[in-house]
């Protein structure tokens, strides 16, 4: 079954809708490059798109970890992105407090992985009539993620992409498990791929995140063969620079490559 978000039908048989951005709001001029390098890539591939990025990382390993500049100061931000480069905009929510907020700018509200199984949240994210991105847990089976998505339909909103982020393998360490794209599928929801947060190794760094970025591609290669509706994959103008999830992000050339081959493949699967 298709969705839209955005204004575009997102499922089976339609273009891939792609969701990229930064992690997070560094300035509000990191931003509007980036959301203008995203829409210039996007366009050039005839993609429908939604830019992403967050105000506040309130699920950070550490206290010293930087988390954004924050609600009111980041979806100002996020505003001007919208108005001055006419980008969809994508951010999450961690609180109950900041979804009517969010929802005043935001055209897709992100349920964070961790947070995926929070009721109060999901309903009224999806109450807000706004696209719906559930992450779905690293703790979470993708057949009990049919369980979360019915939470936002039973609350009047179809609009629900379900996005695949790897499940804990152990600790510090995560799999994809090709098989829930099929699952998820099976079950009617439109199913998305996280490329970079899947190669997270949670809290590996001494007191943050690392990252495999050498398997971003590879993983999204995997998953366009098994069937996805949507790719998701944060990219950031200088990763090793990037104040969070670098070791995961992709620089923009990277992030173009991996596009165009997630499209080749869908593409002979046709």
């Amino acid at each position: 079954m298709a969705i839209a978000l955005c204004g575009h039908k997102v499922g089976p048989g339609e273009a891939l809708f792609v969701i990229a951005g930064p992690d997070v709001i560094e300035s509000e001029e990191m931003v509007l490059r980036h959301a203008r390098r995203v829409r210039e890539t996007c366009e050039r591939l005839q993609l429908p798109f939604a830019f992403k990025c967050s105000y506040d990382k309130a699920n950070r390993t550490s206290l010293k970890s930087f988390r954004g500049p924050g609600l009111t100061e980041g979806l100002r931000i996020l505003a001007k992105v919208k108005r001055e480069v006419g980008v969809p905009i994508l951010t999450d929510v961690h609180d109950l407090s900041h979804v009517a907020p969010a929802a005043e700018v935001a055209d897709i509200i992100q349920v964070p992985a961790f947070l995926c199984r929070q009721t109060d949240l999901v309903v009224a994210v999806a109450k807000t009539g706004r696209g719906v991105n559930l992450k779905k847990g690293q703790f979470v089976s993708p057949m009990d993620m049919v369980h979360q998505a019915k939470k936002a339909f039973d609350s009047g909103n179809t609009d629900v992409l379900v996005t695949e982020r790897g499940a804990s393998f152990g600790y510090r360490n995560l799999v994809v498990d090709m098989r829930a794209f099929a699952i998820m599928r099976e079950a009617g929801l439109s199913v998305c791929f996280d490329a970079t947060h899947s190669v997270q190794l949670p809290s590996a760094g001494d007191g943050e995140t690392a990252g495999e970025r050498q398997y971003v591609s590879l993983l999204a290669r995997a998953a366009a063969a098994a069937g996805i509706d949507a790719l998701f994959t944060e990219v950031h103008e200088n990763p090793d620079q990037a104040l969070c999830d670098g070791p995961c992000s992709l620089t923009f050339d990277g992030w173009e490559k991996t596009l165009r081959d997630v499209l080749a493949i869908r593409s002979a699967l046709k």
